[in-house]
């Protein structure tokens, strides 16, 4: 067994941050029934203090519930009866962030590859299901072919991880207009155009075409602005990252290493964690079926901050 340390960076152990999540629909037909989906509640881990959060819902919804979903992600379900042709949805939150534990003792990746198959008698590793297909990111053997000069046999899986996160980086050009919500990871892969969600699904997809389980991570980064320039509200957005499973006996956070291939990153104190899954379409941050509405245009305007800019 090979041992290989995983730091994320420590120039800062702890951050306060606010996050204010605004997210506004204009529909050109009044809507008269809506029953939407949110995951916009952050994460409530080792590492994440949630201090407080609000969802604040206009029109005022006739019935709001929320509950945990089977990934341990908090949800909120909420139904709006009245006419209505603008729906606005505001999240606002305090988390305390710390560096979370990463995995210290990385084992062989063909090891953990075949330790995820399922075998009559042998305990069933709940990680095995993050190695299957999920309709964003198929199993497909160009992905495969990617990931294979980061996994050459015998290699630790922190070190292959870390490695084609760094290609995975490399491969891309940052393009909000390359891509939208719907691109698959294989047509992101060939692009080699998008943002964070193409990212995080090419190497998820290239983790999996492999038989390695990776799950794909909602959130929010920290960003600064340029030197002398204010912070600008409203002006961040959503992010998406990789967790990647090392084996439980591996340490950290149950044996996941958290990777940001956008930004080509150990994830950190700057990252806030919204919700995990299979690929995006788990952790969409509001979604809805609605009666009436006809076209829609959708506005959404997020904001990180530390907290001593927001007082």
């Amino acid at each position: 067994m090979n041992t290989r340390v995983a730091t994320a960076p420590r120039a800062i152990e702890v951050q306060r941050l606010k996050v204010i999540h605004q997210t506004t629909y204009h529909y050109a037909a009044p809507v008269d029934v809506a029953h939407h989906l949110a995951a916009l509640r952050l994460a409530r881990l080792p590492y994440q203090r949630v201090e407080e959060q609000e969802l604040m819902i206009a029109p005022l919804p006739a019935s709001h519930g929320r509950w945990i979903d089977g990934y341990g992600n908090a949800r909120d379900f909420f139904s709006i009866t009245g006419s209505h042709a603008v729906l606005g949805v505001c999240s606002t939150a305090v988390v305390e962030r710390a560096v979370p534990a990463v995995p210290t003792v990385g084992r062989d990746w063909q090891e953990l590859r075949d330790g995820l198959h399922f075998r009559v008698g042998v305990p069933y590793d709940a990680a095995a299901e993050f190695a299957l297909p999920s309709p964003w990111v198929a199993i497909h053997p160009e992905l495969a072919a990617f990931a294979a000069p980061s996994f050459p046999a015998g290699r630790d899986i922190i070190e292959g991880a870390l490695d084609l996160m760094r290609r995975v980086h490399e491969h891309f050009t940052f393009d909000p207009a390359g891509t939208d919500v719907e691109t698959s990871a294989l047509e992101a892969f060939k692009l080699a155009h998008g943002v964070c969600q193409d990212y995080a699904h090419v190497m998820i997809g290239a983790l999996r075409a492999i038989g390695l389980a990776a799950r794909y991570v909602s959130g929010y980064l920290l960003t600064n602005p340029p030197p002398g320039q204010p912070r600008l509200i409203g002006a961040d957005a959503s992010h998406a990252w990789v967790s990647v499973y090392c084996g439980a006996e591996s340490g950290g956070e149950g044996g996941w290493l958290e990777l940001d291939p956008t930004n080509d990153v150990i994830v950190g104190t700057k990252h806030v964690t919204v919700a995990y899954g299979r690929d995006y379409g788990d952790v969409t941050p509001l979604r809805g079926v609605l009666q009436g509405g006809g076209a829609h245009t959708l506005e959404v305007a997020v904001t990180v901050m530390p907290m001593e800019e927001a007082v």
